[in-house]
């Protein structure tokens, strides 16, 4: 048959074969085995590409068809596994050469897009994927390196041709996605990932929208208008794919050249165009996601990029071309290099600068953005060196660096410190936006590689470099553009370089960007605000703050340009002033502050006074008075302008000077408060300038505030508190104005006069107090100088001019009264309202500290009014209404949130002036406090209260935290007032709901209640104890009556509730005895005496009313709990109110049909019931409050409730649940839970006295005989074969378990403590132990046969546990005096349970919550157990745990076996064992360690078994390693460990699987460097490679995912981030043994973070792990890191290392730049 098909070659060559039947012939011989052809695969090949050169050469003609088969037909043989498999054997095919420039033309075609298109576009890419894939078949285009740049060429023309003219343009993409690459040099490929991952689907088009996205300083604002999908291109993803190819194959080429000038030749001509184009679109044009181009792919194709530009224009052979271009000509150097390449800067600018090689409006971004990658890669190749050389490296960067930066348009003369006005003119640049990023880019390079040494140029190069920094200065002034972020940026950059570059134009700087700048864009602010940090920072190391301050204030006294300035001090520069002062010396802070005092003197208060009519105080020496002239000519200048556009100049120059005002006083308040106080140790000299400062201080106030107060009618307030006014002045002030009101005197000017006195005056007292008490030698300024001078030696004048000052604030003597805030409304000047308060609270504290002060008795009538003032009643009335937020710093004060700051200020001092309150003003506090936590809408949510937050206060929520306060129980008058008016408010509800018709009582109580407040909260010993007493009788009365007579509507029961909220947030051990007594009686009359409102003929539904009977009885149990409860017993019976409780709740639950609503809810109040009476019951015995008859009275009830359940045969059903006689099972279930924890509660206090051991043995012994008929009757009409959860209705298997065991364990507790009854000589016999026996084979037969609820199984396993411990004991006791066969049943039920355990674990129906949940019950089951377990009982167990760890079962899929083997494994280790035992543990715990690694070896290979078995099973050996530590020898187990945890998988888990497994891994890890610190330093490097896979498994799936970030699965990775951090912790501790492995885990570190941008919160832990490494590393170490990692890595490691140096290294030895 082969002989048929041996012509075929023939018949390819003959001309007389038609083309179709040739293509024919040539697919049969490639696809047949029969067709014999020598070199088969090659002869083919041939005859394919020399029928395509024929045709395109013009030598044969055929139809395109038959082309288009050729293309695939070669396309289908290049691509071919078969082709590829005998060319990776060494097979020899080649390719003819003249393919190559075929190829070629095809792909210029496409480039051209034109319409008749001989091949298409994918068949011709993947016949170059083909070739290129193979290093012979691609020979054609290698063999010539100019071939193979021409190749790249046309490649990078396609895909840029491709990115910028898509016809699926569909609207503008967003703006941060077009931020082009100089907005940040180390940030690329960040900036591009999160292009990628953000916008997945947005299209661009450079050449139309290239204008309004080249930078983010200037975002787009033409509206996105169209947001459809774009479609899918997935031929445009395969050209980088094969570009990416391209790249390779050229950089291996290029590498291989020996001539780098030709290297350089052939770049520069063909490639550097179109690759800096391409690398532009790269990073700054990813919007093109039509593309669906792959992260991954395009930051391959930049690296690809970037070396193949590092190697071609900056190799090391032409560092010597380049210096000849760049230093300056010597005189006597001769001619320059005659060989070699003269130019190359010349070169690179002149190809950059030149158009044509893309569109004109993209020219100018991708020139920018290639000068800092020229910049940079120069810097990587040139830039390093030592000793001389490295200071000529670092000079040759920054002459490179001058001439990139006239490329951006941007005229420079390096050769002066200035630039002329020419050149500064002629410096625009087509856009400032862009050419700021890119000099920004350029400067933020130079300052990074540290090529500025300011020493060395100072002496060696005559300060050429600060002459160039300089020159830029100047541009950046003269061409300000404070509207761009980048221009910030670059005066940050400069100011790290040298200080002194900006130090002759500081004042520029600080007008320019600090000042004046008023552009409010969000970044622009950052930037602006990073800039002025940065600068106070600077001044602040070089101890020249006071000039920055200097500067500052002389600008600020400058007349405003505009019409306002905008504020001064936000709060990020607040809080770095703050630091800065901190870390400044006290003698320049403090001479900040007399900075900021004369520039009020000498500037602001002088226009002031001169404005207001009143003449100018010359204090002013003539130097003072030059400055004074120079100031107010510039101030008459601007007057002359004002005038000539018509507007009032006094008008604008006080509003100016009052702004002025105000941000002095800001500035003076922030550096005070944060200046370090003075003390003892202070130096005299200092405090002597304190003392100086402070007094100017209280001159300038002083003066400030009669300038204020100046025009005013000044109102006296007397003691009285009456207003008195002058009426002499009162005459006057009609008589010039009619309408009675001051038009000057809210004007804004005076109000920020105002604002800014009070400040002041403020910052000085809390300051001088301050210093008053810290120390001794300093003398305070006692009441500012208001009252006339100080006399120091006179305590008793000190005192009284303290309290003066107190009167003259409050009367209005020193500031007008009408600017009290009870004669205006605090929103016409809020900020003046709340510092006057400051102001006198302040000096309450003053007094409260001298003790001969409060000794005085007019000083409590000062305090009282005082606290009075403070309080504002009428203002706290106000703030009911209105939900505010503030933050409680005076200079956020404002309308919008004055009365939330009121309302904190009144909270936070109410330890001081609540002993000062009257009673109104406490009840007005309640009151507020009560009624703003209801305004807040519940809906019957528990969790209610407002959550407090630091930065922002909402009224409700400083109430919140106000009632949640432990300092609000110390306040016990406000506290009783807040409990009464919650009660009043209980009690106004009830009465509004017509109870006062069926209960007088309540009347009565209401009247009480009132009398009891006229009485000023303080009861009458005689008359008022006895009324009240009388009364509450009364009420008692009412509420043993439980008629239930009260009908509460749903709107009343939801007021009750939320009371019921407020009530329950209170300590009950803070509540008064008499207001405890009223508020329990009336919530227990609401319980007993009310029911839910139903209109006539609607059914019974109390769904409504049952939450609201829950959290009632919860706070009755709080209550009982307080410790002045007693009182209420003096009132009632404790058994009477256990009677009255459950009594209330039976009939509830036998006349309404709570069956209908969740059964959740009943038992919730069930449990509830029992936590009251188990509270009660516990408090008549502690007490011993008549326990016998109170415990007696109630015994006696509890036996005899006649419920119809408890007769034989009166359930009816299972499946209906009814009762006879009730209709519901509810009482029936109410009754034994009233039993059961009545029992419990005397149980758990048997053993305090025989006396009441007797008594409660007897209580427990009738409970417990009438509880046995019941259960006995529940359980008998069931099956024998039934299961225990066929019960009716509620009854069910869970409740009935939980009664049992607590049967089981009274009939215990009442046993003679000796194994024989004393009396009787008989054994302890349980009366019901044949019902406990039925119940535990039920239980046992039951509890793993078949699928069971879990609240099920817990309480089954406590019943063992009981039932166990019962047998034992009886048994046991048996077994040692009688019986020896009794020992053989305690055998049985010993290994039933066990057994019943294993299967429970072992049941697949169980979830592994489930099992979780399950640990605790079956570990404390096992502890029980094995604690006096014999060795054959131990030994059966551990046969248990061999045959579960069995190999075959997991092979055989029993998963559940194996997982039950390893959780009774974890869990005996930790039991403690008899000695016996535990030595048989580990005898046999290698072999179970090493059971376990092969589990975990097994299960690994599976990714569904990572969470069911592999966690648990490494939780397991984690726990042997823990309890083993010492006990396993042989560290050959714990290497086996190690080995198992390198296959755990890591990847492509679900958050919370990963969670799981990542914490596994980290505590075995963490075991085993704690427990077995040898074993691991042995075998660090395997520990360190399983850390190594958690810290890469934490950086991959922490990287930003863009709105992933947030919630759950973001705390999932944060938190395993923190673990990660302090593993390293752990490592760095063992310094000695991880020195030689630091620099591995930091290059494995960089590594890994190179590959992706991670969430900044998960950077920040993970950064903070690795500095603790790098502490480990030497200056060899990293040098060796610098030099050995590769491009990309090496950047990231730099900048690592560079944050390492400036926020973590300790010790700093100085910086190097200014060391010659």
């Amino acid at each position: 048959m082969a002989a048929i098909y041996s012509g075929i070659h023939l018949k390819l060559k003959s001309s007389g074969t038609s083309w179709e039947d040739k293509l024919k012939l040539a697919r049969f011989a490639w696809i047949s085995s029969q067709c014999l052809l020598p070199n088969k695969e090659q002869v083919l090949l041939d005859w394919s590409t020399h029928a395509l050169t024929g045709f395109y050469s013009k030598k044969v003609e055929f139809s395109q068809t038959v082309l288009e088969g050729l293309w695939c037909y070669l396309d289908d043989l290049l691509n071919s596994r078969k082709l590829h498999s005998l060319l990776s054997q060494g097979k020899t095919i080649t390719l003819k050469l003249n393919v190559a420039q075929v190829l070629l033309e095809r792909l210029q075609e496409c480039v051209c897009d034109g319409v008749g298109l001989s091949v298409s576009v994918t068949t011709l890419l993947s016949v170059f994927k083909g070739i290129l894939s193979s290093p012979t078949l691609s020979s054609i285009f290698t063999t010539k390196y100019e071939l193979t740049a021409e190749l790249l060429s046309k490649f990078y023309s396609l895909a840029c041709h491709r990115l910028q003219h898509r016809e699926s343009f569909v609207g503008p993409p967003p703006d941060h996605a077009l931020e082009p690459i100089t907005e940040s040099v180390t940030s690329e490929d960040e900036l591009m990932d999160r292009s990628l991952q953000s916008h997945p689907t947005t299209n661009f088009n450079i050449g139309e929208s290239r204008h309004s996205s080249v930078s983010r300083d200037q975002p787009s604002t033409k509206p996105n208008t169209c947001q459809s999908q774009p479609l899918e291109d997935p031929q445009s993803g395969h050209i980088f794919d094969v570009l990416l190819q391209v790249l390779s194959c050229y950089l291996s080429v290029q590498r291989q050249q020996a001539n780098p000038n030709r290297v350089f030749t052939v770049v520069m001509n063909q490639l550097f165009q179109p690759t800096v184009l391409m690398r532009h679109l790269l990073t700054t044009g990813e919007q093109h996601t039509s593309m669906r181009l792959r992260q991954q792919l395009s930051r391959d194709i930049r690296i690809k990029i970037d070396s193949i530009l590092q190697l071609a224009l900056f190799p090391s052979e032409l560092l010597t071309s380049y210096k000849e271009e760049l230093f300056p000509p010597k005189a006597d150097s001769g001619k320059r290099g005659a060989k070699g390449l003269l130019r190359p800067v010349h070169t690179l600018l002149c190809k950059l600068s030149a158009c044509g090689f893309c569109e004109l409006s993209v020219h100018y971004s991708v020139k920018s953005n290639a000068l800092s990658l020229l910049f940079k890669l120069y810097l990587e190749s040139y830039g390093r060196g030592g000793g001389g050389e490295q200071q000529e490296q670092r000079m040759a960067c920054f002459h490179f660096l001058t001439k990139l930066v006239p490329a951006l348009d941007l005229n420079v003369d390096s050769s002066s410190s200035s630039v002329s006005s020419s050149s500064a003119n002629s410096s625009k640049p087509q856009s400032w936006s862009l050419a700021l990023l890119g000099l920004e880019a350029l400067l933020s390079q130079a300052l990074s590689a540290d090529i500025y040494n300011v020493a060395a140029d100072k002496i060696k190069h005559k300060e050429v470099q600060l002459h160039f920094y300089r020159a830029l200065v100047q541009i950046l002034f003269n061409h300000a553009q404070p509207s761009i972020p980048a221009w910030y940026r670059c005066l940050k950059v400069l100011l790290g370089l040298n200080h002194l570059i900006l130090e002759p134009d500081l004042d520029q700087l600080l007008s320019l960007a600090w000042v004046d700048s008023d552009c409010m864009e969000s970044r622009v602010q950052r930037a602006r605000q990073l800039l002025v940090c940065h600068l106070l920072e600077t001044y602040t190391k070089l101890r020249q703050l006071p000039r920055l301050f200097s500067e500052l204030l002389s600008i600020v006294c400058r007349p405003a340009s505009d019409d306002l300035r905008p504020l001064l001090l936000t709060d990020e520069l607040c809080a770095s002033i703050k630091t800065c002062v901190l870390d400044t010396p006290p003698t320049q802070a403090l001479e900040i502050c007399s900075l900021v005092l004369e520039s009020i003197r000498l500037y602001i208060l002088p226009e002031l006074e001169k404005e207001s009519g009143h003449e100018k105080t010359d204090t002013s020496g003539d130097g003072e008075q030059m400055e004074i002239d120079r100031h107010y000519k510039r101030k008459n200048t601007k007057e002359k302008m004002d005038q000539d556009n018509g507007i009032s100049a006094q008008e604008r120059d006080r509003s100016d000077s009052s702004l002025k005002l105000v941000s002095h006083s800001q500035l003076l308040h922030t550096v005070l408060f944060s200046l370090k106080t003075i003390d003892n140790a202070s130096p005299v000299p200092l405090v002597r300038q304190t003392s100086s400062i402070m007094e100017e201080m209280g001159h300038i106030v002083k003066a400030l505030l009669q300038l204020v107060t100046s025009e005013t009618m000044p109102q006296i307030v007397g003691l009285d508190g009456s207003f008195k006014t002058s009426e002499k002045k009162l005459g006057h002030a009609k008589a010039t104005n009619p309408s009675g009101q001051n038009k000057d005197a809210c004007a804004p000017w005076k109000e920020k006069c105002l604002e800014a006195s009070l400040l002041l005056r403020y910052t000085c007292v809390e300051v001088d107090s301050l210093f008053f008490l810290h120390c001794g030698k300093y003398t305070s300024l006692e009441s500012l100088q208001a009252l006339g001078p100080r006399r120091t030696n006179d305590h008793a004048s000190d005192n009284a001019s303290v309290l003066a000052h107190i009167e003259a604030l409050l009367s209005g003597e020193i500031l007008p009264a009408r600017f009290l805030p009870f004669l205006i409304e605090p929103s016409c000047n809020p900020k003046s309202c709340w510092l006057l308060k400051l102001l006198i609270l302040q000096q309450l504290k003053k007094v409260l500290l001298d003790t001969h002060l409060l000794s005085d008795p007019k000083t409590a009538a000062a305090l009282s009014r005082a606290a009075n003032f403070i309080i504002a009643k009428d203002e706290l009335l106000v703030s009911l209404d209105q939900e505010q937020e503030a933050d409680g710093q005076a200079e956020s004060a404002s309308p919008s949130s004055y009365h939330a700051q009121h309302w904190y200020l009144v909270t936070s001092s109410l330890p001081l002036i609540a002993p000062y309150l009257t009673q109104e003003d406490v009840g007005c506090v309640a009151e507020v406090l009560v009624s703003s936590l209801l305004n807040r809408n519940t809906d019957g949510n528990t969790d209610w209260l407002p959550v407090f937050r630091q930065s922002c206060r909402s009224v409700s929520a400083i109430s919140s935290q106000l009632l949640e306060s432990p300092l609000f129980v110390e306040l016990p008058s406000l506290y009783s007032t807040t409990v009464q008016s919650v009660t009043g408010r209980i009690l106004g509800v009830l009465l509004s709901s017509g109870v006062s018709q069926v209960c007088p009582a309540l009347r009565v109580f209401q009247d009480m209640m009132s009398k009891k407040k006229s009485t000023d909260n303080r009861w009458n010993k005689d008359a008022n104890q006895a009324f009240a007493d009388v009364k509450l009788k009364t009420l008692v009365e009412e509420i043993l009556r439980s008629s239930q007579a009260v009908l509460l509507s749903d709107a009343h029961i939801r007021e009750l509730l939320n009371l019921v909220h407020i009530a329950a947030n209170l300590n009950p051990d803070g509540i008064n005895p008499e207001d405890l007594s009223c508020l329990f009686l009336l919530l227990l009359f609401i319980l007993t005496s009310s029911r839910p409102e139903r209109a006539p003929g609607t059914p019974a539904n109390p769904g409504d009313h049952i939450p609201f009977l829950e959290k009632l009885l919860r706070l009755m149990t709080c209550l009982v709990e307080g410790s002045n409860f007693p009182n209420v017993l003096k009132l009632i019976h404790g058994s009477s109110l256990l009677q009255a409780v459950v009594s209330s709740i039976l009939t509830r639950s036998s006349k309404e049909r709570f069956c209908c609503t969740d059964d959740g809810n009943w038992c919730d109040v069930v449990r509830s019931v029992q936590a009251f009476i188990k509270s009660l019951v516990q408090l008549i015995i502690i007490r011993n409050s008549s326990v016998r008859l109170n415990l007696e009275q109630f015994t006696s009830y509890l036996t005899s409730i006649k419920i119809a359940g408890r007769q034989p045969g009166a359930i009816t059903s299972h499946n209906t649940g009814k009762i006879s006689g009730l209709g519901t099972p509810e009482p029936l279930h109410l009754l034994l839970a009233s039993l059961t924890s009545f029992s419990e509660a005397m149980t758990s206090h048997l053993g305090r006295g025989k006396p009441l051991d007797e008594t409660l043995t007897q209580m427990i012994a009738r409970t417990t005989a009438a509880l046995g008929p019941a259960i006995e009757t529940i359980v008998k009409p069931q099956s024998v074969n039934a299961p225990v959860d066929e019960g009716p209705g509620v009854l069910g298997q869970v409740f009935l378990v939980k009664v049992v065991t607590v049967m089981l364990q009274c009939e215990l507790s009442t046993l003679p403590v000796e194994g024989v009854d004393t009396q009787s000589g008989s054994h302890p016999v349980l009366s019901r132990m044949t019902l406990y026996r039925t119940f535990c084979q039920k239980i046992l037969k039951e509890i793993s046969s078949a699928p069971r609820p879990k609240d099920f199984l817990v309480p089954a396993v406590n019943f063992m546990l009981a039932f166990y411990s019962t047998v034992k004991r009886i048994e046991g006791e048996r077994k040692e005096g009688e019986d020896e066969k009794k020992g053989r049943e305690v055998d049985e039920l010993y290994t039933e349970i066990l057994q019943k355990a294993y299967r429970l674990f072992a049941a697949d129906w169980l979830s592994l919550s489930d099992l979780n949940e399950l640990e605790v019950a079956v570990g404390e089951l096992l502890r029980q157990l094995l604690e006096r377990s014999t060795t054959g009982q131990f030994n059966l167990l551990l046969l248990l745990i061999r045959e579960g760890l069995d190999v075959s079962k997991l092979r055989a899929g029993n998963n559940r076996e194996v997982l039950s083997a390893v959780t009774i494994t974890k869990l005996l280790s930790l039991c403690p064992l008899p000695e016996a035992c535990a030595t048989a543990l580990w005898l046999i715990a290698p072999q179970i360690i090493s059971a376990m690694v092969f589990i975990v070896r097994s299960s690994s290979q599976e990714l569904a078994l990572t969470l069911p078995l592999t966690v648990p099973t490494i939780t397991s050996i984690t726990s042997l390693l823990r309890q083993g530590e010492g006990l396993i020898s042989n560290p050959h187990h714990v290497t086996l460990i190690l080995g198992a945890l390198q296959l755990v998988p890591l990847d492509h888990l679900t958050p919370s699987v990963y969670q799981a497994t990542f914490l596994a891994v980290h505590e075995a890890l963490f075991a085993i460097i704690n427990c077995h610190l040898k074993v691991m330093l042995s075998a660090a490097p395997s520990f360190l490679n399983i850390f190594y896979r958690l810290v890469a498994s934490v950086m991959h799936e922490g990287r930003q995912k863009g709105d992933g970030d947030a919630g759950a699965d973001g705390d999932v990775y944060l938190q395993c981030s923190r673990l990660v951090e302090r593993m390293y912790s752990h490592i760095a501790a063992t310094a000695k043994s991880f020195t030689t492995l630091a620099v591995c885990m930091v290059a494995q570190y960089v590594t890994e973070l190179q590959k992706v941008t991670l969430r900044p919160d998960i950077k920040l832990h993970l950064t903070e792990g690795i500095y603790q490494i790098m502490d480990l590393c030497i200056e060899r170490d990293i040098k060796f890191l610098t030099a050995g990692l590769q491009m990309g890595v090496r950047e990231v490691f730099n900048e690592l290392y560079g944050s390492y140096v400036h926020y973590h290294k300790v010790q700093r030895q100085g910086e190097d730049k200014y060391t010659a």
